[in-house]
């Protein structure tokens, strides 16, 4: 019965929009085979994964759009058995409405299907209102964005074009044709957890300039960032100053203070920032280069605190960390890219060699290793290295 009503949950409004005058549908399908060695559990894991979008616009009235977009993933293999609480890390986390359920829970399969997007925006004159579940983007930089408050991404979750939304409110005011005055909310059952800020984003000198501030889990913080170019390549940058943790703040994580000092430690005002350049050649050669430091980073034994920097809003727990990507149009439907993250204080790494290929209209196939290597608390040693095969048909 409870997976009738799960299967209900997900398809009621898909059929609602479909009797919806001025509706716009789109998605897509795709498979991903991965296998994959993980130190923890000392055994190589195979996996299969579909993974299906739906994503619908409906046009009411001139000044109203609605967004309805629904993400389906089904997995089989032997990290559904094998690694703890599989189910929970698949699950996205929202604090209000529970938009989401699992259609089926087995051994070896698990299927699970959520609202990933519903937004409803209302624009009016310089004025543009948007609440509901929907992605915030924040930033310049195109691998970390540490003035990204609503959806903290992560370069490597590369299955997940879309990614993560927010349940929150969006006021935009227009001040000119490329900038704008931005206040955004998202709140949470904790008053403590909820996050409030302020943008304002301007063009001067050729470039975009951002300044904000705001509150996220109960600390203050202010930052800015830029985009433009120096000669024919691009030039980014972001910057983001955060109050100290709070010490007396409740942690979700057990003692790790044989390894280095608990960030919750952390007394000084924190400073998170990025570098960010690229350029493309004339014969469609690519070349991004992009750092980040933060203040109170870990220099040694990073991999052992990346859940309590999470936590505390930054990207990475290394101190520094280095980004380079090479890509190259190998024939007009081919294009081979590489690209990799260097932690230089515990000299861990992750390299993500890959094809992309057109096989057809609407019909892509991507060939993708993922390597790492580093000592057992590194960044990057946990990690594992696999290989992932994926088709996509999108429609």
């Amino acid at each position: 019965m409870a997976q009738k009503i799960s299967i209900l949950f997900i398809l009621l409004p898909v059929l609602l929009c479909a009797q919806l005058p001025s509706l716009e549908t789109g998605g897509y399908i795709k498979y991903l085979f991965s296998s994959g060695k993980y130190p923890a559990l000392n055994k190589r894991l195979t996996d299969h994964l579909i993974h299906a979008r739906l994503n619908t616009r409906w046009y009411p009235a001139e000044p109203l759009i609605a967004a309805l977009e629904i993400r389906f993933r089904g997995y089989y293999g032997g990290s559904v058995e094998n690694i703890p609480d599989f189910s929970e890390q698949v699950k996205s986390k929202h604090p209000f409405a529970r938009l989401d359920a699992f259609l089926w829970k087995k051994k070896k399969t698990v299927g699970y299907g959520e609202v990933d997007r519903l937004w409803l925006d209302y624009s009016t004159g310089n004025w543009e209102v948007t609440v509901g579940r929907q992605r915030i983007a924040w930033g310049t930089a195109l691998v970390w964005n540490v003035i990204d408050l609503f959806n903290p991404q992560s370069i490597l979750d590369f299955d997940y074009e879309e990614k993560p939304g927010a349940d929150a409110l969006r006021v935009q005011y227009y001040t000119g044709p490329v900038s704008r005055v931005e206040f955004s909310f998202k709140p949470d059952k904790s008053r403590k957890k909820s996050t409030v800020a302020g943008l304002w984003s301007l063009n001067a000198f050729e470039y975009d300039f951002f300044l904000l501030a705001g509150v996220r889990n109960n600390r203050w913080l202010g930052g800015g960032a830029w985009a433009g170019r120096i000669g024919s390549a691009g030039f980014r940058g972001e910057f983001l100053f955060n109050q100290p943790p709070d010490q007396n703040a409740p942690q979700q994580y057990p003692d790790l203070s044989d390894y280095g000092t608990s960030f919750f430690r952390y007394d000084k005002l924190v400073f998170s920032g990025v570098l960010s350049a690229d350029y493309t050649f004339s014969n469609s050669f690519y070349v991004h280069s992009e750092v980040l430091y933060n203040s109170c980073g870990k220099i040694r034994n990073a991999g052992i605190f990346y859940d309590q920097a999470l936590q505390i809003g930054l990207l990475s727990p290394a101190r520094w960390s280095l980004f380079q990507k090479f890509a190259y149009d190998i024939t007009p439907l081919l294009r081979g890219t590489l690209f990799g993250i260097f932690n230089p204080d515990d000299h861990s790494a992750v390299l993500l060699p890959y094809l992309t290929y057109s096989v057809a209209t609407n019909l892509d196939f991507l060939a993708l290793g993922f390597i790492t290597s580093g000592t057992q608390h590194s960044e990057y040693g946990s990690f594992g290295s696999s290989l992932f095969v994926r088709l996509k048909y999108s429609y």
